[in-house]
């Protein structure tokens, strides 16, 4: 049970949830505000669908190119580590940059917002350290709560206001940090042993 909250931590961390509110608010701020839920919602079914083809199917890529161990958790440490930084450190129009008028379809709310390379990544990664059913419900019960925060995102900009949602998406950078530490130090041990 334990190992299943953490993995949905994991998820709920990269996925950025609260990080993501100004993005989809900046993006959708010329939409009616009556269709705004409609096209989250519809969003974050997408991108969900496009976590669960890399869930079920992500190892199979990794079979075809015959990666190690080792290389996938030290490559997916690397891929949390960067996106930890950008949380701490964030760019000027945020990791997208601007964001195009009209009404999004896929990108970029769907992909890269919340179904990014770096969870696609890990998926790959954990498919083949994890057994599937955990890593299944982990990544669903990451899916509901972040598509919560997002389908509040108005209220939630109101009531924590930008320099609060700042300071929650850095403090959540810095657990992630720890997280991409530690998964590549276990890789570097692992590959230690394998050496010796």
């Amino acid at each position: 049970m334990m190992e299943i909250v953490s993995t949905a931590l994991v998820f709920f961390l990269i996925m950025d949830p609260l990080g993501n509110i100004p993005l989809f608010l900046s993006v959708l701020k010329d939409v009616d505000s009556t269709r705004q839920l409609k096209i989250i919602f519809r969003e974050l079914c997408i991108a969900y669908a496009a976590l669960l083809c890399f869930l079920f199917g992500g190892h199979y890529v990794l079979d075809f190119l015959g990666l190690s161990q080792e290389a996938i958790e030290i490559s997916g440490g690397i891929i949390l580590f960067l996106i930890a930084l950008r949380m701490i450190f964030p760019v000027p129009n945020g990791i997208f940059g601007d964001s195009q008028a009209g009404e999004p379809l896929i990108v970029p709310l769907a992909i890269p917002a919340v179904a990014g390379p770096s969870i696609l990544a890990v998926l790959m990664l954990m498919t083949t350290t994890q057994p599937m059913l955990p890593l299944f419900i982990s990544l669903t019960s990451a899916w509901i709560l972040t598509a919560a925060i997002l389908l509040a995102a108005a209220p939630l900009h109101r009531m924590l206001g930008r320099r609060g949602l700042i300071a929650i998406e850095r403090l959540m950078g810095m657990l992630l940090v720890m997280m991409s530490v530690q998964m590549m130090l276990n890789a570097l041990r692992s590959f230690d042993w394998a050496a010796n």
